[in-house]
């Protein structure tokens, strides 16, 4: 059967507490072993992580950063906040490692899609997120599907920005080669294929930025069940080369 990439609209803005559940089933059908892709933004507002920034108080490490990198001070005490560690500071950006354990630019904070002077912070607890949706979706439907929490981020060595996964719940996010043969019959021992970024990166072609389509659903696609955390995705200190 042919992969499918479907789109789901909504036409009102999420709000705090908002059932997105009803909502996606007001407006389209659910199938089994569906994978739905949710926008960490639309989480985010729906889970009310949403700050005025006149709410903040930077620190003198914000003040400081901020007038070197020319920032808004409010937003670094944002980014610090959310924070694990600096890694880089460079050109105006700053890039962290979330209380996540995430890599990116300035702590997944944004003020893209929401009302000025407001900026959205990543979800506590992405797998949580998607765990909670997919049992939902279970109790109101009947129908066993699989769900991604997805956010944009940069990639070291190359421009622009790809989707990948930050919260997961129902699939195994990697499909592991190691040990098995290839077309030749040589075994492989270090290809792992992170679907679950690339099932983000393929949502995102119909999500946009733009087009106020937060979720997306993957159809036909053969995954695993697993109980995955998205932790099994990020590579440990000991194995990554660029700390």
């Amino acid at each position: 059967m042919t992969l499918q990439v479907i789109p789901v609209k909504f036409q009102k803005e999420v709000k705090p507490n908002d059932d997105l559940v009803d909502l996606i089933i007001e407006s389209f059908e659910i199938n089994d072993d569906d994978i739905f892709v949710f926008s960490q933004k639309i989480i985010s507002k729906n889970e009310d992580r949403i700050l005025r920034l006149s709410s903040v108080n930077p620190s003198l490490l914000a003040d400081g950063i901020a007038s070197s990198y020319g920032k808004d001070p409010r937003l670094v005490e944002l980014i610090l906040s959310e924070s694990k560690r600096i890694v880089r500071m460079e050109n105006g950006v700053i890039i962290v490692e979330t209380k996540h354990g995430f890599v990116c630019a300035n702590a997944g904070i944004d003020e893209s899609n929401v009302e000025d002077g407001y900026a959205t912070l990543l979800p506590n607890d992405p797998d949580r997120s998607a765990n909670l949706l997919k049992e939902k979706i279970k109790q109101n439907t009947g129908k066993n599907v699989a769900v991604i929490i997805s956010d944009t981020f940069g990639r070291p060595f190359r421009l622009g920005q790809t989707d990948i996964a930050i919260g997961i719940a129902g699939l195994e996010p990697i499909l592991d080669y190691n040990g098995k043969p290839d077309t030749f019959g040589k075994i492989m021992q270090v290809t792992a294929i992170a679907v679950a970024d690339e099932i983000c990166s393929a949502s995102e072609l119909v999500m946009g930025k733009t087009q106020k389509c937060p979720i997306a659903v993957i159809r036909n696609y053969n995954f695993s069940s697993s109980t995955a955390k998205i932790q099994e995705m990020l590579r440990s200190d000991h194995d990554d080369l660029f700390r």
